[in-house]
């Protein structure tokens, strides 16, 4: 989906959020269903009074279009808002029109989405297209201790017992720039070539995450369902079913049923989306935008 040209008067606003996925059927907004953007939209429309005004209703663009049940804690978006509804935000208080705009969202969300910052972003800024890369989380829960009714939401219950450092050590071959078309589920006319950065594994020792076996995984962007698709086969190899060569030959493939399938949303979080420099921002936004050429899987 291409971003849409602001009007002359507008200018960008950034938006920093997290939202509890449990309940929405994903990122983009689709006909009567529950969906994150749907619900910001729709508060951004009451809070900047676009359909009283005759404004046309708020259009977000997002970092990562998470999933149905993924949750976010470090999601990105942004929208082009009128200048003079901008600056009119705090009303006959002091506060910067971000924060203005933020406490107002505050006000009109619902409890499981809340807005972090607003605030105009910088000249070139696309949450998509100039992001360097997006970083989830998944968490699983293996042994009956460490279950906790309180996290069930974000925390996958596994039966059995992993083998985390194993998962680490199998997945490392999948680290760098490939075809992930085993691990994706296919879309006409997208690419499934990606750059993956980190695929990590771990148990952290303490901190909230004690005790778990915790995945992280960052690339420049991933495709529809990758990072379930991996974890599925992490814990394939964790538990024995699947062999510690077993990643590297499916990604090999590139046949999709030779994967070990996907794991449930519950344990995805996105946690963090890094961006460059401002005066890289829009140079940045426009590399992305051309298609990756599958002649690039190999190099380097």
């Amino acid at each position: 989906m291409s971003t849409p040209t602001p009007p002359a008067d507008a200018l960008r606003v950034r938006l920093d959020l997290a939202y509890d996925g449990t309940h929405f059927a994903g990122w983009a907004t689709q006909p009567r269903l529950r969906t994150v953007q749907g619900v910001l939209e729709d508060a951004l429309a009451t809070v900047l009074r676009t359909g009283p005004l005759g404004l046309p209703r708020p259009r977000l663009t997002v970092a990562g279009r998470t999933d149905a049940g993924v949750h976010a804690r470090g999601q990105v978006a942004h929208l082009d808002v009128p200048r003079e509804r901008w600056e009119e935000m705090p009303g006959r208080s002091d506060r910067e029109p971000g924060a203005a705009l933020a406490d107002r969202l505050a006000g009109v969300l619902p409890p499981d989405v809340v807005v972090h910052r607003a605030a105009e972003a910088p000249a070139g800024f696309d949450a998509r297209f100039s992001a360097l890369h997006r970083r989830y989380a998944y968490r699983v829960a293996d042994s009956p201790a460490l279950r906790d009714p309180l996290r069930r939401d974000w925390v996958l219950w596994h039966r059995r017992p992993l083998d985390v450092p194993a998962m680490h050590e199998a997945m490392q071959p999948l680290v760098g720039l490939h075809d992930f078309a085993a691990f994706c589920k296919p879309r006409e006319g997208a690419t499934t070539i990606r750059e993956l950065t980190r695929l990590s594994w771990d148990r952290p020792a303490d901190g909230p995450d004690a005790g778990l076996a915790v995945a992280t995984v960052q690339a420049d962007a991933f495709c529809h369902s990758m990072v379930r698709a991996l974890v599925g086969m992490s814990l394939a190899v964790g538990e024995g079913r699947r062999g510690p060569e077993d990643p590297a030959a499916v990604l090999a493939g590139r046949s999709r049923s030779a994967a070990a399938g996907v794991v449930a949303a519950r344990g995805l979080t996105l946690e963090h989306v890094a961006y460059p420099g401002d005066d890289e921002l829009a140079a940045r936004a426009e590399r992305v935008r051309a298609k990756r050429d599958p002649g690039e899987v190999g190099a380097g």
